[in-house]
């Protein structure tokens, strides 16, 4: 054999003795192997198939950290994600507002703070009432004919001390309940003249809005504070469906923090944006939220559905459809479309798209999808 094609020949067999082995293990599923599988010829690093699948060498999964878990079915709670808002619980929150015009005067200590706690019927400050120039004149004329009613009063009763004996008892009588009569109806009015109104908390809690500052001019049913019991807090969410809340039994609130649970209380029967309007009591616990805050509620009804349950990281959505990647094969995925409801703060249940003992990505999904 001429040397020059004995050498090519050489290298292309070495080429297939090493190679054919190699990728001789058909589909099986080294999902669990350590060790780096050979990766076919040309394509050393992960890429994009044409069905759009995608294909990851081995090493490229355990770089990219993946994870995957087998599709179980089984029987799990019929879950709502309900919207609302948290506020105040109605038999613990209240509102100072003014029952009339005034001007704001601060108490020796100063108008209390957002966050200070205060007890039942404590003085926040001072309203003092305003009058209209017409108004004022007015009440003061009528408090010069009190004046004068009352020195002619007096000037009688003088005159009847020194006539005693000589005038009735019951004109006597009659002239003094006359005086005492126009004295109090002078001290009401110069009372409501010069007297201020003391603004005081209907209940204990703590200042979650001031509206007012020193020396501010409010009008009659002005808010001026808002008080809460940050342990006595309420959520109220809208169900577009109210079929589906009948049996709620358990509930929770989602915070960034993690799930406070929840008490249902009931259900209004008058719609609001088309929506029933739920109302649930946050159980006591850490991580408070904040009155007005928006919330996300998952409540279980009695009710059972069958489906996957899965880890919501696995969950990606793209282009409006919902979907997760599936493990065909040891370094093959493809992306599935399923339906998903959530069942709780971290899982939700898959209820279609997925066949049994099907493998989904649970950990690194959304960087397969960024894979060209």
């Amino acid at each position: 054999m001429n040397t020059r094609l004995a050498v090519p020949w050489l290298v292309a067999m070495l080429t297939l003795a090493v190679v054919g082995p190699a990728r001789g293990h058909g589909g099986a599923d080294h999902d669990h192997d350590h060790a780096a599988a050979p990766m076919p010829v040309g394509a050393e690093a992960p890429s994009r198939l044409a069905d759009g699948g995608v294909f990851v060498p081995k090493i490229s999964q355990h770089r990219l950290g993946l994870r995957t878990l087998p599709a179980t079915p089984a029987e799990l709670a019929v879950t709502l994600e309900l919207t609302g808002t948290v506020i105040a619980d109605p038999g613990a929150g209240g509102r100072v507002q003014a029952a009339q015009a005034g001007r704001v005067e601060p108490l020796a200590g100063g108008l209390p703070t957002l966050g200070q706690r205060v007890a039942r019927g404590q003085a926040l400050a001072r309203l003092r009432p305003i009058t209209g120039t017409i108004e004022r004149a007015g009440q003061t004329a009528l408090l010069a004919e009190l004046d004068a009613g009352i020195a002619l009063l007096e000037g009688r009763l003088a005159r009847y001390a020194q006539l005693e004996g000589a005038i009735p008892g019951k004109e006597v009588e009659a002239a003094r309940i006359e005086l005492t009569a126009l004295r109090q109806r002078r001290a009401a009015i110069d009372g409501g003249l010069r007297a201020g109104e003391t603004l005081t908390a209907p209940v204990a809690g703590v200042i979650s809005a001031a509206h007012v500052m020193p020396g501010q001019i409010v009008d009659a049913r002005e808010t001026l504070f808002e008080i809460v019991d940050p342990d006595r807090l309420a959520v109220e969410a809208l169900a577009y469906d109210p079929a589906l809340t009948a049996g709620i039994h358990e509930a929770s609130l989602l915070l960034p923090d993690g799930e406070r649970p929840l008490r249902f209380i009931g259900a209004g029967r008058q719609l609001r944006a088309q929506a029933q309007p739920l109302l649930f009591r946050v159980l006591p616990g850490a991580g408070a939220p904040s009155v007005g805050q928006p919330a996300r509620v998952l409540a279980r009804a009695g009710e059972s559905q069958r489906g996957v349950a899965l880890p919501t990281a696995a969950l990606l959505r793209e282009g409006g459809v919902t979907m997760v990647w599936v493990k065909l094969a040891p370094e093959r995925f493809a992306p599935r479309r399923v339906e998903a409801r959530p069942l709780d703060g971290g899982r939700v249940a898959i209820t279609a798209g997925l066949t049994e003992g099907e493998r989904v990505v649970v950990r690194g999904a959304s960087l397969l999808g960024q894979i060209r």
